[in-house]
Protein backbone atom coordinates (compact mmCIF):
# COMPACT_ATOMS: atom_id res chain seq x y z
CA UNK A 1 0.00 0.00 0.00
CA UNK A 2 3.19 2.35 -0.51
CA UNK A 3 1.42 4.56 -2.93
CA UNK A 4 -2.14 4.68 -1.66
CA UNK A 5 -3.50 7.59 -1.85
CA UNK A 6 -3.36 9.85 1.11
CA UNK A 7 -6.24 11.91 2.13
CA UNK A 8 -6.17 15.10 3.91
CA UNK A 9 -8.88 17.05 5.96
CA UNK A 10 -9.18 19.89 7.84
CA UNK A 11 -12.00 20.60 10.56
CA UNK A 12 -12.98 23.29 12.96
CA UNK A 13 -14.72 22.62 16.57
CA UNK A 14 -16.42 25.49 18.26
CA UNK A 15 -16.55 25.19 21.80
CA UNK A 16 -17.94 28.05 22.54
CA UNK A 17 -18.42 31.87 20.87
CA UNK A 18 -14.60 32.34 19.62
CA UNK A 19 -13.36 29.62 21.18
CA UNK A 20 -11.99 27.03 18.72
CA UNK A 21 -9.67 23.73 17.86
CA UNK A 22 -8.31 23.61 14.35
CA UNK A 23 -7.10 20.26 13.24
CA UNK A 24 -6.21 18.18 10.63
CA UNK A 25 -6.96 14.70 9.39
CA UNK A 26 -4.70 12.12 7.34
CA UNK A 27 -5.29 8.92 6.70
CA UNK A 28 -5.23 6.69 3.64
CA UNK A 29 -7.95 6.14 1.43
CA UNK A 30 -7.60 2.34 1.00
CA UNK A 31 -8.11 -0.45 3.24
CA UNK A 32 -11.07 0.18 5.09
CA UNK A 33 -11.45 1.34 8.74
CA UNK A 34 -8.09 2.66 10.44
CA UNK A 35 -7.15 2.85 14.16
CA UNK A 36 -7.18 6.61 15.31
CA UNK A 37 -4.04 8.73 16.30
CA UNK A 38 -4.59 11.32 18.24
CA UNK A 39 -1.69 13.56 17.98
CA UNK A 40 -0.75 16.26 20.86
CA UNK A 41 1.20 19.09 20.59
CA UNK A 42 2.65 20.66 23.48
CA UNK A 43 3.63 24.09 24.95
CA UNK A 44 4.80 26.59 22.53
CA UNK A 45 3.55 24.00 19.93
CA UNK A 46 0.71 23.65 17.72
CA UNK A 47 -0.11 21.20 15.01
CA UNK A 48 1.78 22.40 12.17
CA UNK A 49 5.11 22.88 13.99
CA UNK A 50 8.22 21.12 12.96
CA UNK A 51 7.73 17.46 12.27
CA UNK A 52 3.51 17.04 13.36
CA UNK A 53 2.90 17.34 9.51
CA UNK A 54 5.61 14.91 8.55
CA UNK A 55 4.73 12.63 11.19
CA UNK A 56 1.22 12.33 10.95
CA UNK A 57 1.91 11.42 7.00
CA UNK A 58 4.16 8.52 8.94
CA UNK A 59 1.76 6.73 10.32
CA UNK A 60 -1.08 7.06 8.11
CA UNK A 61 1.20 5.07 5.79
CA UNK A 62 1.07 2.84 8.59
CA UNK A 63 -2.69 2.52 8.03
CA UNK A 64 -3.95 5.19 11.10
CA UNK A 65 -6.14 8.06 10.79
CA UNK A 66 -4.11 10.75 12.15
CA UNK A 67 -5.54 13.22 14.00
CA UNK A 68 -3.15 16.58 14.67
CA UNK A 69 -5.24 19.85 16.77
CA UNK A 70 -4.36 22.59 17.82
CA UNK A 71 -5.20 23.16 21.17
CA UNK A 72 -8.09 25.60 21.45
CA UNK A 73 -5.76 28.77 23.73
CA UNK A 74 -2.40 27.43 22.37
CA UNK A 75 -2.29 31.48 20.84
CA UNK A 76 -2.46 30.25 17.15
CA UNK A 77 -5.51 31.37 14.74
CA UNK A 78 -3.91 31.37 11.53
CA UNK A 79 -0.23 31.93 12.08
CA UNK A 80 2.37 31.43 15.23
CA UNK A 81 1.27 33.09 17.28
CA UNK A 82 -1.74 35.27 16.69
CA UNK A 83 -3.92 35.11 19.74
CA UNK A 84 -1.44 35.80 22.65
CA UNK A 85 -4.45 36.80 24.94
CA UNK A 86 -5.65 33.08 24.91
CA UNK A 87 -2.44 31.69 25.14
CA UNK A 88 -2.20 33.65 28.76
CA UNK A 89 -5.32 31.63 29.44
CA UNK A 90 -4.39 28.15 28.83
CA UNK A 91 -4.70 25.78 31.84
CA UNK A 92 -4.71 22.08 31.63
CA UNK A 93 -8.50 21.90 32.48
CA UNK A 94 -9.08 23.50 29.05
CA UNK A 95 -6.51 20.99 27.58
CA UNK A 96 -8.43 18.44 29.19
CA UNK A 97 -11.66 19.69 27.93
CA UNK A 98 -10.12 20.17 23.76
CA UNK A 99 -9.17 16.35 23.87
CA UNK A 100 -12.11 15.49 25.58
CA UNK A 101 -14.09 17.22 22.86
CA UNK A 102 -12.22 16.09 19.81
CA UNK A 103 -12.54 12.49 21.36
CA UNK A 104 -16.13 13.01 21.60
CA UNK A 105 -16.80 13.88 17.86
CA UNK A 106 -14.30 11.18 16.50
CA UNK A 107 -16.48 8.62 18.45
CA UNK A 108 -19.88 10.02 17.12
CA UNK A 109 -18.42 10.23 14.06
CA UNK A 110 -18.80 14.02 13.02
CA UNK A 111 -15.59 14.49 11.45
CA UNK A 112 -14.75 14.60 7.82
CA UNK A 113 -13.58 11.39 6.30
CA UNK A 114 -15.18 9.70 9.74
CA UNK A 115 -15.88 6.30 7.62
CA UNK A 116 -12.08 5.70 7.28
CA UNK A 117 -12.34 5.55 11.37
CA UNK A 118 -12.37 2.58 13.25
CA UNK A 119 -13.75 4.39 16.76
CA UNK A 120 -12.67 1.25 18.62
CA UNK A 121 -9.05 1.55 18.78
CA UNK A 122 -7.94 5.02 19.64
CA UNK A 123 -4.29 5.83 20.60
CA UNK A 124 -2.83 8.72 22.08
CA UNK A 125 0.89 10.60 21.19
CA UNK A 126 1.83 13.84 22.91
CA UNK A 127 4.74 15.65 22.63
CA UNK A 128 6.56 17.49 25.92
CA UNK A 129 3.13 19.09 27.85
CA UNK A 130 1.18 16.98 25.12
CA UNK A 131 2.80 13.98 26.98
CA UNK A 132 1.95 14.41 30.34
CA UNK A 133 -1.76 15.93 28.77
CA UNK A 134 -2.03 12.40 27.21
CA UNK A 135 -0.93 10.69 30.71
CA UNK A 136 -3.89 12.42 32.51
CA UNK A 137 -6.29 12.21 29.58
CA UNK A 138 -6.00 8.21 29.23
CA UNK A 139 -6.52 8.02 33.34
CA UNK A 140 -10.05 9.38 33.01
CA UNK A 141 -10.82 8.24 29.28
CA UNK A 142 -10.62 4.24 28.90
CA UNK A 143 -11.53 4.72 25.22
CA UNK A 144 -8.08 5.27 24.73
CA UNK A 145 -5.93 2.04 23.88
CA UNK A 146 -3.04 3.08 24.26
CA UNK A 147 -0.47 6.51 24.87
CA UNK A 148 2.93 7.08 23.73
CA UNK A 149 4.61 10.45 25.26
CA UNK A 150 7.49 12.09 22.85
CA UNK A 151 10.11 13.79 25.70
CA UNK A 152 7.16 14.42 27.68
CA UNK A 153 6.78 15.95 31.11
CA UNK A 154 6.11 14.93 34.44
CA UNK A 155 5.34 17.99 36.47
CA UNK A 156 2.52 20.59 35.17
CA UNK A 157 4.30 23.03 36.43
CA UNK A 158 6.84 23.98 33.61
CA UNK A 159 8.10 27.07 35.51
CA UNK A 160 10.34 27.42 38.76
CA UNK A 161 9.29 28.62 41.94
CA UNK A 162 9.77 32.24 41.80
CA UNK A 163 8.33 32.49 38.29
CA UNK A 164 5.17 30.88 39.87
CA UNK A 165 5.03 33.19 43.12
CA UNK A 166 5.44 36.79 40.56
CA UNK A 167 2.63 35.75 38.61
CA UNK A 168 0.49 34.73 41.22
CA UNK A 169 1.39 38.12 43.05
CA UNK A 170 1.33 40.13 39.49
CA UNK A 171 -1.36 38.26 37.63
CA UNK A 172 0.50 37.49 34.61
CA UNK A 173 4.27 36.60 33.92
CA UNK A 174 6.12 36.43 30.43
CA UNK A 175 8.11 34.00 28.91
CA UNK A 176 10.23 34.58 25.88
CA UNK A 177 10.15 32.82 22.80
CA UNK A 178 13.19 32.42 21.39
CA UNK A 179 12.44 31.72 17.55
CA UNK A 180 9.71 34.27 17.18
CA UNK A 181 11.23 36.87 19.71
CA UNK A 182 7.75 37.30 21.37
CA UNK A 183 6.85 37.46 24.93
CA UNK A 184 4.58 35.47 25.38
CA UNK A 185 2.31 35.18 28.62
CA UNK A 186 1.15 33.26 31.55
CA UNK A 187 -1.93 34.23 33.52
CA UNK A 188 -2.28 33.46 36.97
CA UNK A 189 -5.24 30.92 36.08
CA UNK A 190 -2.79 28.35 35.22
CA UNK A 191 -1.04 28.50 38.15
CA UNK A 192 -4.73 28.64 39.92
CA UNK A 193 -5.81 25.72 38.34
CA UNK A 194 -2.93 23.72 38.93
CA UNK A 195 -3.58 24.14 42.21
CA UNK A 196 -6.92 23.21 42.77
CA UNK A 197 -6.16 20.31 40.06
CA UNK A 198 -3.35 18.75 42.09
CA UNK A 199 -4.29 15.58 42.51
CA UNK A 200 -5.97 14.93 39.16
CA UNK A 201 -3.01 16.30 37.42
CA UNK A 202 -0.44 14.43 39.04
CA UNK A 203 1.13 13.05 35.94
CA UNK A 204 3.96 10.57 38.11
CA UNK A 205 0.53 8.92 40.20
CA UNK A 206 -1.92 9.16 37.46
CA UNK A 207 0.66 7.32 35.25
CA UNK A 208 1.09 4.70 38.45
CA UNK A 209 -2.55 4.14 38.68
CA UNK A 210 -3.11 3.63 34.89
CA UNK A 211 -3.40 0.44 33.75
CA UNK A 212 -3.79 1.93 29.59
CA UNK A 213 -0.51 0.77 28.46
CA UNK A 214 1.93 4.17 28.19
CA UNK A 215 5.81 4.34 26.54
CA UNK A 216 7.60 7.07 27.71
CA UNK A 217 10.40 7.95 25.14
CA UNK A 218 13.02 10.06 26.18
CA UNK A 219 16.22 12.25 24.17
CA UNK A 220 18.96 11.88 26.15
CA UNK A 221 20.13 15.42 25.47
CA UNK A 222 16.70 17.16 26.77
CA UNK A 223 17.01 19.50 29.02
CA UNK A 224 18.08 18.50 32.80
CA UNK A 225 13.96 18.95 34.16
CA UNK A 226 12.26 16.46 31.54
CA UNK A 227 15.36 13.84 32.08
CA UNK A 228 14.54 14.34 35.98
CA UNK A 229 10.98 13.90 35.30
CA UNK A 230 11.52 10.85 33.18
CA UNK A 231 13.44 9.46 36.27
CA UNK A 232 10.48 9.84 38.33
CA UNK A 233 8.27 8.75 36.40
CA UNK A 234 10.30 5.23 35.37
CA UNK A 235 10.00 4.93 39.35
CA UNK A 236 6.71 5.76 40.02
CA UNK A 237 4.96 3.90 36.96
CA UNK A 238 7.59 0.62 37.07
CA UNK A 239 4.81 -0.97 34.70
CA UNK A 240 5.17 0.78 31.83
CA UNK A 241 7.38 1.00 29.04
CA UNK A 242 10.45 3.26 28.64
CA UNK A 243 12.65 4.08 25.53
CA UNK A 244 15.93 6.21 25.85
CA UNK A 245 17.00 7.57 22.55
CA UNK A 246 20.46 8.21 23.03
CA UNK A 247 21.85 11.60 21.63
CA UNK A 248 18.17 12.95 21.12
CA UNK A 249 17.12 16.29 21.83
CA UNK A 250 13.67 17.83 23.09
CA UNK A 251 12.66 18.00 19.55
CA UNK A 252 14.45 14.84 17.74
CA UNK A 253 16.69 17.42 16.02
CA UNK A 254 13.83 18.51 14.10
CA UNK A 255 13.31 22.16 13.57
CA UNK A 256 10.49 25.09 12.47
CA UNK A 257 10.19 25.58 9.64
CA UNK A 258 10.74 22.31 8.98
CA UNK A 259 13.92 21.11 7.00
CA UNK A 260 13.87 17.76 6.55
CA UNK A 261 13.65 14.73 9.19
CA UNK A 262 16.42 13.22 11.13
CA UNK A 263 17.53 9.63 12.61
CA UNK A 264 16.33 10.43 15.87
CA UNK A 265 12.69 11.23 14.62
CA UNK A 266 12.35 8.74 12.79
CA UNK A 267 13.52 6.46 15.68
CA UNK A 268 10.57 7.50 17.70
CA UNK A 269 8.01 7.08 15.18
CA UNK A 270 9.54 3.63 14.79
CA UNK A 271 9.24 2.73 18.32
CA UNK A 272 5.74 4.17 18.53
CA UNK A 273 4.71 1.82 15.59
CA UNK A 274 5.88 -1.07 17.14
CA UNK A 275 4.84 -0.14 20.59
CA UNK A 276 1.24 0.18 19.29
CA UNK A 277 1.74 -3.14 16.58
CA UNK A 278 0.49 -5.58 19.50
CA UNK A 279 -2.25 -3.67 21.28
CA UNK A 280 -3.91 -3.37 17.49
CA UNK A 281 -3.60 -6.98 17.21
CA UNK A 282 -4.83 -7.87 20.59
CA UNK A 283 -7.80 -5.58 19.77
CA UNK A 284 -8.79 -6.66 15.96
CA UNK A 285 -8.53 -10.48 17.58
CA UNK A 286 -10.93 -9.58 20.41
CA UNK A 287 -13.03 -8.21 17.50
CA UNK A 288 -13.28 -11.54 15.46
Amino acid sequence: MENAKLLHETFTLELEPGVFIRGDIRVQEEGGRKPVLLFAHGFKGFKDWGFFPYASERFASQHYAVITFNFSHNGVYEQDFDELDKFGLNTYSQEQKDLSAVLTVVLEGRLPLAEQLDTGQIFLVGHSRGGGNSVLFAAEHSEIRGVVAWNGIADGNLFGEEFREQVLRDGVGYVANARTKQQMPINAVFFEDLDRNRERFDIPARAASLQTPVLFIQGSQDSERLLAGYRILRKAAPHHRFATLEGATHTFGIVHPFAGTTDDLERAIAITGAFFAPLLQRQLESDQ
